[in-house]
């Protein structure tokens, strides 16, 4: 069980700094990765999780 909690928060740090780095982005850059604003959470976690 331990061991779960810390690939969760493994992740979850994944998560945020993709979370942030794409945000970061703006909608032209979002566009040529072909990826809209709104999909940003969920290319994130696929990412942390992959």
């Amino acid at each position: 069980m331990f061991i779960t909690i810390i690939r969760f928060l493994q992740a979850w740090r994944r998560y945020n700094r993709s979370l942030n780095e794409l945000s970061r982005l703006g909608d032209r850059e979002l566009a040529d990765i072909g990826i809209s604003r709104s999909e940003i959470p969920t290319v994130a976690w696929k990412a942390a999780n992959a």
